[in-house]
């Protein structure tokens, strides 16, 4: 009685576990920007940006100064109908909406108004 049951136990813990999603959406990866201004979109005085995203719809951002990080945050994104918006919980930075364009063998994010806000680092 303690085989079948231990094989009916091993039988359910099989059936019960679900398949891991994979998410190969093309925004995963790095992104860098390279800032003109003396502050950035999200007014932070950094002279780089960088964005990196996971496939749990996680990621992490860094503000870099004199090729050191300066300010570093996780961050959340969501994807629908083709638009990307990103959310910094915990923190003052306003959420971002952006859209990608591939052009000449590069990728580009870009916001809403359509100004480039990224490239994909390959």
């Amino acid at each position: 009685m303690k085989t079948v049951t231990f094989i009916l136990a091993i039988v359910t813990l099989f059936m019960s576990c679900s398949k891991i999603e994979v998410n190969n959406d093309p925004i995963i990866g790095i992104w860098h920007n390279q800032v003109i201004n003396e502050t950035n979109k999200n007014n932070l005085a950094v002279d780089k940006e960088e964005w990196i995203f996971n496939d749990v719809y996680l990621g992490r951002f860094h503000g870099i100064t004199d090729n050191k990080v300066t300010f570093s945050t996780d961050f959340k994104w969501t994807v629908k109908n083709g638009v990307y918006t990103i959310s910094y919980p915990g923190t003052d930075l306003p959420e971002e909406q952006v859209t990608l364009e591939t052009a000449q063998k590069e990728t580009f994010l870009h916001d809403i108004n359509g100004e480039k806000r990224a490239i994909r680092i390959e």
